[in-house]
């Protein structure tokens, strides 16, 4: 079977998927299609008959998906992974962002996995050593609760079980489990180097924890207060400022009347939370609000509170325009307030319990829930006639990121890192140039954030993590001792306090951030500095995540390793963007539009939807469609065809003589380049310019323009243009020397396009890599091309000349509505050095055309029928001209364009009458007669158009006549 390539018609499913294509912004213009024909099989030999008949030249129709994890698996066990100090000394290193452990692969790891892997595959093939360490974290909030789930369903609560028996409960369901996003991420072709994998609770990073804390600590960065935190009531623990997310909800505005002590007046202020008043310590006004100046100085009573007074002071933080412009402080329970009342020194009374209830200070309120409270409170102001008004209002609601419960603002003794000082040396490290984070905007974000930077509680209420590496003296609980281990605790409380003194470890585990703060150099070895992989791979090369944990991550990353090892982790920071649906929303279960990438990589294969994810722009978000993967996955089927059509077109694996002719051309010399003929100077041309391009794209880090730019030429210059074109030269003898080199060319531009590829698409390249012959490694760890090959700027000219001609013809055979089967004659008028270079390339282009090759003329003056032919201008000084009669019916075409014209005319006379109504153009809205404008505008074109091409054809009958 004969495997047909044409640039004209690929197939209904294919061409659809093509013309969805995201990338077809380009500012190179695709020819007009017409449909493929076939020469005459009985005078020309195709090589692809011989291929098609010696099966082991031949690919299945179709890349199959299924063989990714084949291909994956042979990669890892030959060891690829692995840096590799054979071709280079200068490492390339990345630490992988590691995933929780309780994860499934989301498009958002899908984008991460991508990006890196393709840093990777590239500068691996550049011959640097690669090492891209993969791991897990241990995620201390999602998996506490994933596994208290998983108690609750068996009917325990966590509560019920010892720490110890908790602990191990968890670390079943970790190695049950926890391997899940790792398999997955493995799906998606990451090259890591699994034999160096970390967890972030490893003995040897938990080692790494405990000395950074108790470095920290004996700096006095580390301290313990009680302070505002934010509390998870639900979970039982403090999140970080990072963890909590703000969303504006529909609420309510509460109007409660406070008495002024020893007066008739009252005062009413206006809160979104009353069941807080228990824990009012203040009424506050505005200095300069008239309203209440008199009132300044005086003692208010908090109502429900048996006659509580508080103060009524003034302060210039009080809005006098939110609500009555009387502000009620509680400090305990109000970031804003809790500020306030530090620095005027007011007390500040708790009124929740861990657990959201209300504690003793609400007296009848006792253990009601908060939201409960808050309802009943509301009641009993209303009965006692406290009550004034409540009002819908929109709040701002903070969320916990983890557990999605409303947060609550709470006072708690925590463990806090003095940040300051640490953020002052990591704004020094973009300052001096040490790091470089892309794209450049995020580095005033960056930079604002570390100037007014809070310092950071890592203590988290939990059972799961880092335990805080503190002991407690028995007796004097205000006294504590830091120490790596219960051993050095205790001998060191020995010391200080006697052999009978009994210590006790603190509760709490440490922000998971701060473990992962640690993670570039605590996974290579750190706090062992001697340690073989410390030294040669640290600091990193690159970091790349996400924008959105710029703060949580990669800021804390830079503090921790300009701390602890006195250098900044890596040089460089690539921030991507959020993957968003084709609409731009945020993905989520309750829109429904969550694309799931293993399903998604079961139907489109994992180079589709790498391919895909990998077009955007750093930092910006990417919308994704089943459109563009659909596009996407043409994209490697039409990859598949085309070394299809090339390795059925090769010499056969047992002609070793021709083989040796084949392979003995060198196109990245500037002698064999310049005896190529046209079509294959062009496109070796192009191909190097291309590889110069790309390579400078790739070292920028600009991938989606190397997606575009690989995609542009593989699909316009070399499978729609060259493929076609070699065909001219495949259909004369097997031993032609224009064949011979036809063969050599698509087998070096196909080469050296699975290379430019690969990073991106590693799969089907690989597998295409493989099926060609002498293939001495595997394309994983192949060089990367050579840049600056010659290229010849005139082959390039003079061939766009040709593609030029190409496009007219083709143009003029769709305008007229030739049957793609009819060869049409042509005379071809340039000047003698135009003629010369074109007419070498007849077959070329009789094929491209669908001209009939014993007609096709070239001449420097118009033929002597120019006036009965189509007039074509490719481009200046290159014409042609096609005889009409050779193209139409000419008294046909002249009654099917009359009938045209009349039905044109008539929905031309319908526009007009409608805007000459002066109803229509006054009452009609402005973009609906403006719509109606550019449709007759338009119909008048089309009419003009018609008519000049009936007086054409008249012009022609007469002449003939």
């Amino acid at each position: 079977m004969i495997l047909q390539m044409s640039p004209f018609i690929s197939g209904p499913t294919l061409l659809s998927s093509y013309r969805l294509n995201p990338l077809l912004f380009s500012k190179r213009q695709r020819c007009m299609k017409l449909p493929h024909w076939h020469f005459n099989r009985t005078k020309q030999r195709f090589f692809a008959v011989a291929a098609a008949e010696n099966n082991k030249d031949t690919l299945p129709k179709t890349f199959d998906f299924t063989s990714e994890e084949r291909i994956y698996n042979w990669w890892e066990s030959q060891g690829y992974f692995k840096p590799n100090f054979e071709r280079g000394s200068d490492p390339f290193v990345i630490s992988m962002p590691p995933p929780n452990v309780t994860g499934s692969l989301h498009m958002g790891h899908a984008m991460f996995v991508t990006l890196e892997d393709i840093m990777v595959r590239y500068h691996r093939m550049k011959g640097r050593p690669t090492l891209w360490l993969p791991g897990t974290d241990h995620a201390g909030i999602a998996t506490q609760l994933v596994v208290e789930k998983m108690l609750a369903a068996e009917g325990i609560k966590r509560v019920e079980l010892s720490r110890d028996e908790f602990t191990k409960r968890v670390w079943e369901w970790k190695e049950k489990y926890g391997g899940t996003i790792t398999s997955q991420i493995k799906r998606l072709g990451a090259s890591c180097d699994w034999t160096r994998e970390r967890f972030t609770l490893d003995e040897q990073l938990s080692r790494a924890v405990v000395e950074a804390f108790i470095r920290l600590h004996e700096k006095g960065l580390i301290y313990q207060g009680s302070y505002m935190v934010n509390w998870s009531p639900n979970l039982q623990t403090a999140v970080s400022d990072l963890e909590v997310e703000y969303s504006e909800e529909p609420g309510t505005l509460y109007y409660i009347k406070y008495r002024v002590a020893g007066r008739s007046d009252f005062l009413t202020i206006a809160t979104t939370r009353p069941e807080t008043l228990f824990g009012d310590v203040a009424l506050a006004v505005n200095p300069q609000d008239e309203r209440y100046s008199q009132f300044i100085g005086m003692m208010a009573i908090v109502p429900m509170t048996y006659g509580r007074h508080v103060p009524i002071i003034s302060d210039k933080y009080v809005d006098k325009e939110f609500g009555t412009g009387v502000l009620k402080i509680s400090p305990g329970h109000d970031h804003n307030d809790y500020l306030l009342a530090r620095k005027l020194g007011l007390p500040i009374l708790n009124v929740m319990n861990k657990d959201g209830t209300l504690n003793e200070v609400a007296g009848l309120f006792r253990g009601l829930d908060r939201f409960e409270a808050r309802k009943k409170l509301w009641s009993d102001l209303e009965e006692t006639g406290l009550a004034v008004k409540k009002e819908p209002h929109t709040l701002r609601v903070p969320r916990s990121q983890r557990g999605g419960e409303v947060i609550e603002p709470l006072v708690s003794k925590q463990w806090f890192v003095t940040m300051e000082p640490l953020a002052e040396k990591a704004l020094h490290a973009v300052e001096k140039g040490e790091l470089t984070i892309m794209p450049e905007r995020f580095e005033k974000i960056y930079n604002h954030w570390l100037s007014n930077i809070k310092d950071w509680c890592i203590s988290r209420q939990l059972w799961w993590g880092h335990r805080i590496p503190v002991w407690y003296i028995v007796g004097k609980e205000e006294e504590y001792i830091v120490a790596r281990n219960a051993d050095e605790a205790l001998e060191k409380a020995h010391q200080k306090y006697g052999k009978n003194v009994e210590i006790y470890q603190d509760p709490d585990v440490l922000d998971t951030w701060f473990s992962s703060a640690l993670w570039p150099f605590s996974t290579l070895g750190w706090p062992d500095v001697s340690a073989d992989d410390f030294k040669k791979f640290y600091p990193t090369t690159m970091l790349e995540t996400g924008h959105d944990i710029l703060f949580f991550w990669v800021a804390r990353m830079v503090m921790m390793g300009i701390e602890f090892t006195g250098s900044v982790p890596f040089s460089h920071v690539y921030l991507h963007g959020l993957i968003r649906d084709s609409q731009g929303r945020k993905m989520s279960k309750t829109l429904g539009n969550v694309i799931d990438p293993i399903d998604t990589i079961k139907e489109f294969g994992a180079d589709a939807l790498r391919f895909t994810i990998s077009l955007g722009t750093a930092g910006q978000d990417l919308s994704l469609s089943i459109e563009r993967l659909t596009a996407n996955k043409a994209f490697t089927n039409k990859l598949w065809n085309a070394g299809k059509f090339i390795l059925q077109n090769l010499p056969s694996q047992n002609d070793i003589s021709r083989w040796e002719i084949v392979l003995a051309y060198k196109f990245d010399e500037e002698e064999c380049l310049c005896k190529a003929p046209l079509p294959e100077c062009w496109v070796v041309s192009k191909l190097h310019m291309l590889i110069d391009t790309v390579t400078a794209s790739y070292d920028k880090y600009f991938f989606g323009d190397v997606g575009r730019e690989i995609y542009d030429f593989f699909w316009s210059d070399f499978a729609d243009w060259y493929i076609e074109a070699s065909k001219a030269r495949l259909y004369r003898s097997e031993y032609d020397s224009d064949a011979i080199i036809a063969q050599a060319v698509l087998l070096y531009v196909f080469e050296n396009i699975l290379k430019l590829l690969h990073p991106f698409m590693p799969f089907v390249t690989e597998e295409l890599w493989q099926s060609l012959r002498k293939r001495k490694e595997a394309l994983i760890v192949s060089p990367w091309p050579q840049t600056s090959l010659p290229r010849h700027m005139s082959a390039i000219k003079r061939f766009e000349n040709l593609q030029s001609l190409t496009r007219a013809i083709r143009n003029a055979r769709a305008e007229y509505s030739v049957e793609p089967a009819k060869r049409i004659s042509a005379s071809i008028v340039a000047n003698e050095e135009v003629i010369q270079y074109i007419s070498k390339e007849k077959e070329v282009l009789a094929l491209l055309s669908r001209l009939d090759l014993l007609n096709v003329h070239f001449t420097e003056s118009p033929p002597g029928d120019a006036n009965q032919s189509v007039h074509l201008v490719a481009s200046e000084g290159l014409e042609a001209y096609l005889p009409l009669a050779d193209m139409v019916d000419i008294s046909a075409e002249v009654q099917r364009l009359s009938k045209r014209l009349s039905k044109m005319q008539s929905e031309y006379d319908g526009l007009v009458a409608r805007l000459s109504s002066s109803k229509f153009v006054e009452k009609a809205p402005e973009d609906v007669v403006r719509g109606v404008q550019e449709k007759a505008a338009e119909a008048e074109e089309k009419i003009n158009l018609t008519k000049n091409r009936l007086a054409f054809l008249r012009s022609t009958v007469m002449v003939t006549k």
